[in-house]
């Protein structure tokens, strides 16, 4: 029998992130993110416990397993990290006890979880964890084997990035299918963008909005010949919107650093030696201006098909209200000057 296209799994997660059970989504884009540890046996949760010192997180613990461990769970939760439950919730008040608090997140990405478990879960208001994401985002989860605990939090906290248990998420909340269609997006579209035009991602701080294209060419009305190699930066939508729901201000500031992330990449990127001149096609070009970029008018062709594209991104990530101005302009610089202002 053929394999079936859409496997157990993967169905199971997109449920999890469109809300099923009641499942959690991370919160807003700020620097906090939530870390969540999975546990096995006592040696490890002692590990684990003596390795995040100060840093709080969400310890996955087998319920089955969390009446011998008493003791180090409940300094665990004296010490503000957050118990979650795994397996079967069977009996559900024993893992009560054990942690001397209600547990209210399950991990249920496994399935090992029936719908029955997660029915009782759900009525006896425990919710199921975010899908944790594959690298650290900001507001969302990451998930981190006891192992690679110590690289990973150092990582972290040179990045910028504050772990939190999963319950202290700011604008933590319930997931919805709006949430899966966003995931969605981003996995087909705007990977298959990524991909194809050799985008470099330059967003490893959790408030950097930026990324950066090589181009061979200096596409119209930039006043470059034809064949001049260029750099043309693309905005993480995502992470733009969710800071411009913090703070206009810190918004400015985001945009104004992640420019100087751009005049590394410039001088230290392969990629990017060639490059004559660094622009952006954007509905924002207003901090461009202001940071010394000059504005181009498109073609009214080209301003339509890119205003048609950045209104079904103000729709996928959610912005109310869009921009005051109506059409995209081109914002250009120099790559000497750029280096000058940014490098």
């Amino acid at each position: 029998m053929a394999a079936p296209l859409f496997p157990a799994r993967r169905v199971h997660r997109a449920l999890l992130r469109a809300g099923a059970y009641g499942a959690w989504q991370g919160g807003t884009g700020g620097p906090e993110i939530g870390l969540t540890l999975p546990v096995d046996d006592l040696p490890t949760l002692e590990r684990v416990l003596a390795t995040l010192g100060s840093t709080r997180a969400t310890l996955i613990i087998p319920a089955a397993q969390a009446a011998a461990w008493t003791d180090a769970l409940h300094r665990a939760t004296r010490a503000g990290h957050e118990v979650a439950g795994a397996g079967p919730p069977t009996p559900l008040g024993a893992l009560d006890i054990a942690v001397g608090q209600p547990v209210q997140s399950w991990d249920a990405t496994t399935l090992n979880l029936s719908h029955r478990d997660l029915r009782t879960l759900r009525d006896r208001g425990v919710n199921p964890l975010p899908v944790p994401g594959e690298q650290a985002q900001p507001g969302r989860t990451l998930r981190i084997q006891p192992e690679d605990l110590t690289t990973t939090l150092a990582d972290l906290k040179a990045r910028g990035y504050r772990p939190l248990p999963v319950r202290d998420l700011p604008g933590l909340r319930r997931a919805t299918l709006r949430d899966l269609l966003v995931y969605t997006y981003g996995q087909t579209v705007e990977a298959n963008f990524t991909q194809a035009h050799h985008v470099i991602d330059l967003t490893s701080r959790p408030d950097a909005v930026m990324r950066v294209a090589p181009l061979p060419d200096a596409p119209a009305p930039l006043p470059l010949p034809r064949n001049t190699p260029t750099a043309e930066l693309h905005l993480d939508s995502a992470r733009l919107v969710s800071l411009a729901t913090r703070s206009q201000l810190g918004t400015y500031r985001a945009y104004q650093r992640s420019l100087k992330d751009v005049g590394v990449a410039l001088r230290e990127r392969p990629e990017l030696a060639a490059a004559q001149a660094v622009f952006a096609v954007t509905l924002f070009y207003g901090p461009l201006e202001q940071a010394g970029f000059t504005l181009l008018d498109l073609p009214p062709a080209r301003a339509r098909l890119y205003g048609l594209g950045f209104r079904v991104l103000r729709l996928v990530h959610g912005t109310v209200r869009p921009p005051s101005v109506k059409a995209p302009k081109m914002a250009w610089m120099p790559r000497e000057e750029f280096v000058r202002r940014f490098g």
